[in-house]
């Protein structure tokens, strides 16, 4: 057979073992490092110490009893809700809250579930403000709703020390038979709007055709006063260029011209010849100055 050697552990060995574990999970559980956007609320023995953090924070094991609170902005959601509004239309509402705490001491000591007693407060709040309008109203005003809500969610949960930042409703559904309405009503004013934008654009056209048919008749009318200006700037300067030769032919050439005449009236067969009394003042004064 085999001996096998023992090495005998005494009990103070183990005890002190023990006795070192125990004392390093007290020294762990003593140091705390919070971070900046958390903080500990501390009681001791049952009593409220103070707040702690950021940081290094310590704390006497067993007798501290420390609460983290969370500094950052959070929220909730508030499930669909039946309202009933001024016009007994029930209206199913549901919205976001955001919070935020602002002092760690009253959020832990002065309310015990503040989600559940927001959660029931945002409820209330929204039924009472949404009782005051007409259905109308609430489908219009929705900003104004969220300013109201927010604001009298804030003033209750001040003393808790959380700060209601926003409040944002997400839907709002009024009852079918609005929902029915409002859809013919929505597509009669697309309708209405596309009547209007083809008779806007007819308008349109016919001003165009319009204002064309107006140029062109300027224009041609334009045309017919130059052609007419240059016509009759055409007839005086002929006639200028006529009254310039007539004044330079002198008066033999002119009795020529009656003799000439003359003698093709003589030729005529007619047996009657009417000559002006200012041809034969001519023929007599070329007579005699021939003699």
């Amino acid at each position: 057979m085999r001996n096998t050697q023992a090495f005998p552990v005494s009990l103070g060995t183990i005890l002190t073992f023990l006795i070192g574990l125990i004392v390093l999970a007290l020294i762990a559980s003593a140091i705390k490092i919070v971070p900046e956007y958390k903080r500990l609320v501390i009681l001791r023995l049952g009593s409220f110490l103070g707040v702690r953090g950021p940081g290094l924070v310590f704390r006497i094991p067993i007798i501290d009893q420390i609460i983290w609170v969370d500094l950052r902005e959070n929220y909730f959601e508030i499930p669909h809700q039946t309202c009933i509004t001024e016009d007994n239309a029930p209206t199913d509402i549901d919205f976001v809250v955001y919070f935020k705490v602002v002092d760690p001491a009253p959020s832990v000591l002065n309310v015990a579930n503040f989600r559940g007693a927001a959660l029931a407060l945002a409820t209330t709040t929204l039924r009472a403000v949404i009782g005051e309008m007409q259905l109308d109203e609430v489908l219009a005003k929705r900003d104004d709703i969220n300013q109201i809500l927010r604001v009298k969610l804030d003033e209750v949960t001040e003393r808790w020390g959380v700060k209601i930042t926003n409040v944002e409703i997400r839907e709002i559904l009024p009852p079918k038979q609005v929902q029915d309405a409002m859809i013919k009503q929505m597509a009669a004013e697309r309708d209405r709007r596309a009547m209007i934008t083809e008779a806007e654009g007819k308008k349109t056209s016919a001003i165009l055709i319009a204002d064309g048919e107006k140029q062109a008749a300027i224009l041609k009318a334009e045309g017919q006063r130059q052609a007419t200006i240059l016509k009759a700037e055409g007839y005086a300067e002929a006639l200028r260029t006529i009254f310039s030769v007539a004044k330079e032919i002198d008066v033999n050439t002119m009795r020529l011209q009656y003799l000439e005449t003359l003698k093709e009236v003589a030729t005529s067969p007619a047996t009657k010849i009417v000559l002006p009394m200012q041809l034969v003042e001519l023929v007599r004064d070329f007579l005699g100055k021939e003699e």
